[in-house]
């Protein structure tokens, strides 16, 4: 028998995903109501706002009607995952969207950004309502450890995007490079599907202590990557004409850069995912 749930959507969580789904569903609507591109970052944008809804709905329904309780997984593991991820895929959409498809005169675009924004932000407020406070008991990735394993699976995930065959494969540096994408990504995106499972805690090791060696591994790695990439790729390629032109146009120089930014971004996150780690571990340790 379905039991109601009235609290989840008037608690402030509820309130903010109630939000969330109706400003997702009405930008996908006006960007839709322009018409179709075959641009891939079109469609990474649309599929962003489309899935963020569709997920934020699922959310709702599943919480109202009780369902969720009796779903096999650690619900709250997986909302806040959710929120973390959906912030950083409509953080992207709002930057990428009107950089490269509003003009100054599309008044429709420019309300779809402004509404993109907003839901970043109604996004960004639920992680911080939901994730975990100091002294609170709460799943793993409630905690700032686990947001920040969602931070890098995503910003591998950019990387993997922007990663051009025909360029990592001429150099084995490079091809080192993307080994150290691949092999931290997995290890991550493992993390966060044990975590939600409830299956982390069934491994007969001493988990703390296994992610610390992890994260200071992955920090060694994407400092090699960080120094590496930048180096094979500026030395051996240059800007190229077509990459000012004003219209949309491939240019592989553009996506050298992000790979080389997002693996600062990463290095750092894993930087900090080594400290919590190794505070985590010192705090839990006996004396």
């Amino acid at each position: 028998m379905v039991t109601l749930n009235t609290q989840s959507v008037t608690a402030p969580v509820g309130i903010i995903r109630l939000f969330e789904f109706v400003l997702t569903l009405i930008t996908f609507s006006l960007v839709a109501s322009q018409g179709h591109t075959s641009f891939s970052l079109w469609a990474w944008c649309m599929f962003t706002w489309c899935f963020c809804c569709f997920v934020t709905l699922l959310i709702l329904i599943l919480e109202f009607t009780s369902v969720n309780t009796k779903i096999p997984i650690s619900w709250d593991d997986f909302t806040t995952a959710f929120a973390m991820l959906s912030t950083l895929m409509v953080l992207a959409a709002s930057v990428i969207y009107p950089t490269y498809f509003v003009c100054s005169q599309c008044s429709v675009g420019i309300a779809a950004s402004v509404l993109s924004c907003v839901c970043f932000c109604l996004y960004a407020a639920e992680v911080g309502l939901t994730r975990a406070k100091p002294g609170e008991i709460s799943g793993f990735l409630a905690t700032v450890p686990g947001l920040l394993k969602v931070l890098e699976t995503f910003v591998a995930c950019i990387i993997f995007i922007c990663l051009d065959e025909t360029i990592y494969k001429r150099f084995p540096g490079l091809q080192w490079c993307v080994a150290v994408y691949s092999i931290c990504f997995i290890i991550s995106l493992l993390i966060i599907i044990l975590t939600i499972g409830r299956l982390l805690g069934r491994i007969p090791l001493p988990m703390d202590k296994c992610m610390t060696g992890y994260n200071v591994l992955a920090v060694l790695m994407y400092l090699t990557a960080t120094i590496i990439w930048p180096f094979y790729c500026f030395e051996n390629f240059i800007r190229p004409p077509q990459c000012d032109l004003p219209i949309i146009v491939y240019c592989f120089w553009d996506n050298l850069v992000v790979v080389s930014c997002m693996t600062c971004i990463n290095l750092i996150a894993y930087i900090v995912d080594t400290v919590y780690s190794v505070r985590l571990v010192l705090i839990t340790s006996p004396a």
